[in-house]
């Protein structure tokens, strides 16, 4: 078994001003992915300029932070938020939800597709290969937060968190299992499929599907929030309740997208 490094979540501290390695997280994570969209758009055929991604971005960080608000108090914690609805906008407090986050990064990626009249689908094929990347800054910082940890394990690899929820037995780091395999594998995969020719919207049939893929299988290493517990018996989540919507989304996106609409490569002479 591992003991958890020493970490301190909070990475500066400027009097009673705190910056949290989780903020970090989502700043490097947008920064990085700005980046990486810019440099694809910067290519003779990709069809997009740098004020289009630089509002793409807006667009789909303030979504994403959004709908990961109103999903986290609505999947789970929705009693406490009907009595306090305005706890819902203290989000130095904590508390986010991926699903809640993916529906409001999508609404927004829709409304940007709707006034810069483009195809939803060529929008989010451009946009989701950059998302992998916070995925993984953000379960890393999850693990340095210690937070969202996994069941009790007895793999040479185990962690022994330090925090007193975690009860002072060696569990799954299943943060960091989340990050290699949401984050990083994920970002592979759908950055090398951006180099091939494809049918449009096969990016986001890939990253929806290969997430709710991910995410129903680490559940079952993931210890599920104590408030909430199993759904039923010992193995059926909430994460994985809502990751089967994701999974079936881009099951019907590869039926629904014809398959003669072939997206253009993105590729510098």
């Amino acid at each position: 078994m591992l003991k958890f490094p020493d970490i301190d979540p909070v990475a500066v501290q400027l009097g009673p001003l705190a910056i949290h390695w989780y903020g970090i997280a989502y700043l490097v994570g947008i920064g990085a992915g700005w980046m990486l969209l810019s440099a694809r758009a910067a290519r003779p055929t990709s069809g997009w300029s740098g004020d289009e991604v630089a509002d793409l971005i807006f667009y789909s960080a303030f979504g994403a932070v959004l709908g990961g608000r109103i999903g986290y108090g609505l999947f789970y914690n929705f009693g406490a938020y009907l009595q306090a609805p305005w706890e819902l906008l203290a989000v130095w407090r904590g508390g986010m939800s991926f699903h809640g986050g993916i529906v409001g990064g999508m609404l927004a990626l829709w409304l940007f597709a709707r006034r810069r009249q483009r195809a939803f689908l060529q929008v989010s094929d451009f946009m989701l290969p950059a998302v992998p990347i916070g995925l993984c800054l953000g379960r890393i910082a999850n693990f340095v937060n210690q937070e969202l940890w996994g069941a009790p394990s007895t793999l040479p690899w185990a962690v022994v968190f330090t925090h007193p929820a975690a009860g002072g037995v060696p569990r799954h780091p299943s943060q960091l299992y989340e990050a290699a395999l949401e984050g990083i594998l994920l970002f592979v995969v759908l950055n090398c499929l951006c180099r091939k020719p494809r049918r449009i919207g096969s990016i986001t049939a890939t990253f929806l599907i290969g997430y709710a893929i991910i995410r129903l299988g680490i559940e079952f290493v993931r210890e599920p929030d104590a408030h909430i517990g199993y759904l039923v018996g010992h193995w059926l989540t909430l994460g994985q309740v809502l990751s089967m919507p994701m999974l079936l989304g881009g099951l019907a996106i590869l039926l629904w997208v014809p398959a003669r609409s072939i997206s253009a490569l993105e590729k510098a002479p």
